[in-house]
């Protein structure tokens, strides 16, 4: 072994029940301390710290960390007069932009939860999104206030009422970008068809007007770290959309995990490239609030465009580019990467999807930095295990767990046998970084949380040193480009055309997105539709990335004794289509 089994600065008696502690790279502790903070806290500490220093880079507009937690306050002094209470929720449905970043942490400020909503959600879905959660606010893109605004008005019983206005908060990508690009974007923008700006008005307000006239002086969170602070979107154990309820001291723990294990990182020194979405969790953690807590300037990307974002780092010259798989497949087969320098990337974390080998040698080459692995799920904040950034990386494993957490592997009959190693079961893991639980789905939250434990539905096994390899995945998930697609979503949206009467969704492999949907349909008796046909059906009712990229009839599908769907056999055994 390349690493000593035994450490100093662990007890023998640690070592035993954590042995991958004995792998962790110089530097990195066995436990954290959680600080006893609010989540926009992380922005004001900065503040105080590095007032001066950029914390948001947009395409060339810099803000800093004293204009940040400004911006911050001033909002979250209007969401208070808008009558956002300690508890209210309000939803987000924005790209990675600074609107993004000052809109979250003064919702937290003015005591709210903030309620993420991919900006692809189609008025189907948001509905759904909307009644699960009933935010007394919506905040969103200026192209989306229609879809929301109908979207509001659909849910029953009515949503809860703001003091004025109708509860949309509206801005543009225009709203956030330098001076010159400013000008230029909406002549972009009408050219391709996406110039749709919302005029400031008392029933739907620019948040940037709010800002600007928004109350002067400091203002402090009422909530409590223990209270919920983020309403993610999961589909859990099951497959059905539900929000999982991260505290505040969640996301405060799994951002210091991030940080614990990065030693080498330099607090007020550093930038990150963030191209991932801040409404998925692992971009929301990993690429804005551990720069947040480390003062590193964000360097935003509002979508992933490998030409935008090969120039943004030659530009920022950023040590930290967390990402997923595709970010860096896509760079390395980009023509113009071969004459481009990124020897300033030092440190990547890389998750949502399996990394393959060839492009973690590929980039590390191209780069000089290190690209790891990690694992973990909404319920988790999300990171539970990395591999270690400057020690003993594990091909085909996704590391070890994060200080502070534990990680078992136990038999999937019982969920209570815990497995020797290299033997495979459910993984379950507990930290500080496990979710309280599904908002207002008891049931839904005894079955994943069991004794202390997150059952994460996934299944795997674990070496002799706490290395973690990812076996299969229980919840028949279907990642794309690190975005997790529910099958019975989409089966749900097949079966209410007219032709279909049974449907079974599963993930394709696909060299550029990891997984794409594969849609399998019977028709109904004397019905007929043909892919093309059941495909557009999909796209008009379903987000981009959910849509399936093909659609089989088949005459029948394989099933269970009891009339369950076999997905599986789907997948290794594709048979015949009707013909």
């Amino acid at each position: 072994m390349s690493v000593p089994t035994t450490r100093p600065e662990f007890s023998p008696e640690l070592l035993a029940a954590r042995p991958w502690l004995a792998h962790y790279e110089p530097g990195v502790p066995a436990e954290i301390e959680v600080p006893a903070i609010t989540v926009d806290r992380l922005g004001r500490d900065a503040a105080e710290r590095w007032p001066n220093r950029t914390a948001l880079d947009f395409l060339g507009a810099r803000t800093t960390f004293a204009q940040l937690d400004e911006q911050v306050d001033r909002l979250a002094g209007a969401l208070r007069d808008l009558g956002i209470e300690r508890g209210d929720r309000v939803s987000l449905h924005l790209p990675t932009t600074p609107a993004f970043v000052v809109a979250f942490l003064a919702i937290l400020r003015a005591g709210g939860v903030v309620a993420t909503v991919s900006p692809l959600a189609v008025e189907r879905e948001l509905g759904v999104l909307l009644g699960q959660t009933r935010p007394r606010l919506s905040i969103c893109l200026d192209l989306l206030v229609p879809r929301v605004q109908a979207a509001r008005a659909s849910i029953v019983p009515p949503l809860p009422e703001p003091k004025h206005g109708s509860g949309v908060i509206s801005t543009g990508i225009q709203d956030c970008l330098p001076a010159v690009l400013r000008v230029l974007y909406p002549l972009k923008a009408r050219r391709e068809g996406r110039w749709r700006p919302v005029h400031h008005s008392e029933e739907t307000p620019n948040l940037f007007r709010l800002i600007a006239d928004g109350p002067r002086g400091r203002l402090d969170s009422p909530a409590g770290p223990n209270d919920p602070a983020l309403l993610q979107a999961t589909g859990g154990t099951t497959g059905i959309p539900k929000a999982a309820a991260l505290s505040h001291r969640n996301l405060v723990a799994n951002a210091v995990q991030i940080g614990a294990w990065f030693p080498t990182g330099r607090a007020g020194e550093m930038s990150a490239l963030c191209a991932l979405p801040y409404f998925h969790i692992f971009g929301l953690t990993v690429a804005m609030l551990y720069p947040l807590l480390i003062g590193a300037t964000q360097v935003l990307q509002p979508r992933w465009d490998a030409k935008a974002v090969l120039k943004a780092i030659g530009r920022t010259r950023p040590q930290l580019f967390p990402g997923a798989p595709m970010f860096y497949a896509s760079l390395l087969a980009l023509p113009e990467t071969k004459d481009a320098d990124l020897r300033s990337v030092e440190a990547c974390i890389s998750g949502a999807a399996p990394l393959p080998a060839a492009v973690q040698d590929g980039f590390e080459a191209l780069t000089g930095g290190r690209l790891v692995e990690g694992y973990g799920l909404t319920e988790a904040s999300p990171v539970t295990h990395a591999n270690p950034i400057h020690g003993e990386r594990r091909l085909g494993t996704v590391g070890l767990p994060m200080p502070s957490t534990d990680c078992q592997i136990v038999d999937l009959a019982t969920g209570r046998r815990i497995l020797p190693p290299t033997e495979v079961g459910e993984i379950r893991v507990r930290g500080p970084q496990v979710m309280l639980g599904y908002w207002e789905e008891p049931a839904e939250t005894a079955q994943t949380l069991r004794d202390g434990w997150l059952y994460t539905g996934d299944c795997g096994s674990m070496d002799a040193d706490g290395y973690l390899q990812i076996v299969d995945r229980l919840k028949d998930l279907i990642i794309v480009s690190g975005t997790n697609v529910y099958p019975r979503e989409v089966e749900d949206v097949l079966i209410e055309h007219p032709a279909v009467a049974e449907a079974s969704v599963v993930g394709e492999p696909d060299e550029r997105r990891g997984e794409v949907p594969r849609a399998y349909v019977v028709l109904r008796p004397a019905a007929t539709a043909t892919p093309d046909e059941l495909i557009a059906y999909c796209r008009a009712n379903l987000s981009p990335y959910k849509v399936p990229r093909h659609v089989e009839v088949r005459s029948e599908l394989p099933k269970t004794f009891v009339g369950k769907v076999l997905r599986r056999a789907l997948t290794e055994d594709p048979g015949q289509p009707q013909p």
